[in-house]
């Protein structure tokens, strides 16, 4: 019996820097989108990928609107981040999720980022992805060299 592909795992790379661009993460793949074999394109999962990333931003956000007391360990990893954070932040920054959408298809058009699936560096946003249930997909930014 073939397993059901219900999510995929994203990450996130700055060429040349080892650390990673953002902590890993996975995002759900909605079962309608999946009706041929576990196949979509590029577009559709760049997009599903913002506006996952999109929700989650609007929930950290409604998040800090409210003071939290902070642990030891809270305030131990504000310090190595060079921000403590106790939330009773009531500045609300909206974002389009269409608008967003728009910029990242625009940004890998450019040449900003490079997207792998499963390792294997996919260049058109129209070509079909062949997902796995364990499938990856790693997101490399570009960094323009000063002085170029």
């Amino acid at each position: 019996m073939a397993e059901i592909l219900s999510s995929i795992r994203v990450e996130g790379k700055v060429f040349g820097q080892r650390r990673p661009l953002f902590s890993d993460f996975s995002v759900a793949l909605p079962p309608d989108i999946l009706g041929a074999g576990g196949r979509l394109t590029l577009r559709v999962l760049i997009s599903l990928i913002v506006e996952a990333e999109v929700v989650a931003f609007r929930e950290r956000q409604e998040e800090r609107r409210f003071v939290q007391i902070l642990s030891r360990s809270d305030i131990e990893r504000g310090i190595m981040k060079g921000k403590i954070d106790m939330g009773g932040n009531s500045e609300v920054q909206t974002v389009d999720t269409n608008d967003a959408i728009g910029t990242a298809l625009l940004a890998f058009e450019d040449g900003l980022y490079y997207v792998f699936v499963d390792d294997v560096q996919r260049t058109e946003l129209d070509e079909e992805l062949p997902l796995k249930p364990e499938s990856r997909v790693t997101f490399l930014r570009l960094v323009a060299l000063a002085g170029g």
